[in-house]
């Protein structure tokens, strides 16, 4: 209630004006946009697809947090005690529950999920019920795919993160799939 939700409702409310912002910075016509996310930056980028008329060309999530009930299961350890369920959290959850919601894209546009084979099993599971749940809803059901990248856990560099360092073979894996599928959906 205090970090997830509001962090990711507000990334996607704020989408439109940046993305206004970056229209008028850079060579970027208004056509339609990619958009990649992972992580909680996946919940923003399915936030963005169920709640804008934004048009979307194609879009990528990276392990991605698509269900807040998953996540919340795993701040638990860093937290010290179980998340406290209020029916206000409980509202929010099924609000955040994008497998839930496939029937409120604005769009359906070609679709990757890249999950990591040792991400953490709940999210990895949350992974394939969104690619099963958009399969059913999409006309063109091949638009949508999962690809497992051997060896990769949730962090795509080691952690913490903050400072510059040699990119793994697993990140180096994730950006030759991305690189691939954005070429094929931006060129073709």
């Amino acid at each position: 209630m205090s970090f997830l939700a509001p962090l990711t409702r507000q990334a996607a409310a704020e989408f439109p004006a940046a993305l206004d912002a970056l229209r008028d910075q850079l060579a970027v016509d208004d056509g339609p946009i990619s958009v990649l996310g992972a992580s909680l930056g996946a919940a923003v980028a399915l936030q963005v697809l169920t709640t804008t008329e934004i048009p979307i060309r194609s879009v990528a999530l990276v392990n991605p947090a698509v269900r807040l009930r998953s996540v919340v299961g795993l701040t638990d350890d860093l937290a010290g005690h179980p998340y406290r369920w209020t029916p206000q959290a409980r509202r929010v959850a099924d609000d955040m529950d994008f497998v839930a919601r496939t029937g409120d894209l604005t769009t359906r546009p070609p679709l990757l999920l890249v999950s990591g084979e040792q991400d953490h099993p709940d999210l990895r599971m949350d992974a394939t019920d969104l690619v099963e749940a958009l399969r059913r809803r999409y006309t063109d059901p091949s638009t949508v795919e999962l690809v497992t990248v051997r060896g990769l856990a949730h962090p795509l560099a080691d952690e913490p993160g903050l400072e510059p360092a040699p990119q793994r073979p697993t990140a180096r894996a994730v950006d030759e799939i991305l690189t691939r599928w954005f070429t094929r959906h931006l060129t073709g």
